[in-house]
């Protein structure tokens, strides 16, 4: 996996000088990083006072969205089971692997209009990730109780004697029927 670092530059004359600069100087060291744009709207900052209220609730949101993301992204793992090594292709955000998302990342002012407030788009991404957080859960109850099914089907279809069923092996014929006296028992003996 990548390592991904979100750095801030001194500005030159504009972003894009600023953005040249650093592509130069990282270039000269034999490709020392690759670099990309982050383009952030204009969002409504608005007064300090916000801000600094604002900044406690952010860095709880983003432990409990991390953490959120890491039980889907382990869940998911344990589904594939026997092709681990293909959680990468199917960890997608958007529809696309995480790397080109991280790298070619674009603002969805649809889901998060720039005309709300810093608090109010946070509101919006802790619901969203509440709901992400109860559909894992739904859907891994869900999973989990197919698969417990899916295991006592097969343990009564290969499994041992005493928990098969035994039709395919038994026949009508081996049983003694409409005897006063006699009546057939089946017994397993192991070998």
């Amino acid at each position: 996996m990548s390592e991904y670092w979100l750095i801030s530059i001194p500005g030159d004359k504009t972003p894009a000088q600023a953005f040249e600069t650093l592509n130069n100087a990282t270039s000269k060291q034999n490709t020392l990083s690759t670099n990309y744009k982050l383009p952030i709207p204009d969002l409504k900052v608005g007064t300090l006072d916000q801000l600094v209220g604002l900044s406690d609730d952010l860095q709880k949101l983003d432990q409990y969205v991390e953490g959120v993301t890491r039980k889907v992204a382990n869940y998911l793992k344990d589904v594939l089971e026997d092709q681990r090594d293909k959680l990468a292709e199917n960890l997608l955000a958007n529809n696309v692997d995480l790397a080109h998302y991280v790298t070619h990342y674009q603002w969805d002012a649809a889901k998060y209009p720039l005309k709300l407030s810093l608090r109010n788009l946070s509101e919006i991404i802790a619901k969203q990730a509440g709901q992400i957080d109860a559909d894992l859960k739904v859907k891994s109850s869900h999973y989990n109780n197919l698969k417990g099914s899916l295991q006592n089907l097969e343990k009564k279809q290969t499994g041992s004697l005493i928990t098969r069923n035994l039709a395919d092996i038994v026949k009508k014929e081996h049983f003694v029927l409409d005897s006063e006296y006699l009546v057939t028992l089946v017994v397993v003996v192991p070998k």
